[in-house]
């Protein structure tokens, strides 16, 4: 996909903490309990503090492909919006419930007045998505979204690994990223 100009400057890719970031919501990579687990959900959780995790606990869970919103607490970024991506399988399905996360997350925030969201590679981790497929599902979802709605500002991938930070740029500049996979 080759993104135009106007749309190119509304999203970054950046390699990093999420944990870090000074943005308006940053994404997390939840599981269905929103308790906290490891990789992203497990330092967000870390850095937030114990104040996240009891409202989590109000808000009692959140399934596969939807999105909550919690405040951000003692993270630089004043909101925590906790997805839930699906354990990939390579099912049809699988495709459709990650791009319902970046939908979600998308329009929460929107809903909310939210101008900069960061994201991390949703189920990239511990829950196998490929993460050249799990890139273009993203991109297109976000850019479609965009598209049609000019609320959010700032989008920005925030990538863990150089590797996977690299994927996600080729792909945002229209560049091939078969030999990713």
């Amino acid at each position: 996909m080759t993104v135009g100009n106007s749309l190119r400057q509304r999203i970054e890719i950046r390699q990093g903490d999420i944990t870090m970031l000074s943005v308006d919501a940053i994404v997390n990579a939840a599981n269905t309990s929103l308790l906290g687990g490891g990789g992203v959900d497990g330092a967000i959780h870390r850095a937030a503090g114990p104040e996240l995790l009891a409202e989590c606990r109000a808000v009692g869970g959140c399934p596969t492909g939807e999105a909550r919103l919690t405040k951000g607490y003692r993270l630089p970024a004043t909101y925590v919006i906790h997805t839930v991506g699906p354990v990939y399988r390579g099912r049809p399905e699988d495709e459709q419930l990650l791009a319902s996360c970046y939908r979600q997350c998308l329009a929460l925030a929107a809903a909310h007045g939210i101008k900069s969201i960061a994201f991390p590679a949703v189920s990239c981790g511990v829950y196998g998505y490929p993460v050249a497929d799990a890139c273009r599902i993203a991109v297109d979802t976000t850019v479609q979204f965009l598209r049609e709605d000019k609320s959010i500002e700032r989008i920005i991938f925030i990538l863990f690994s150089d590797k996977t930070r690299k994927i996600y740029e080729e792909y945002l500049t229209g560049k091939s990223f078969s030999s990713h996979r």
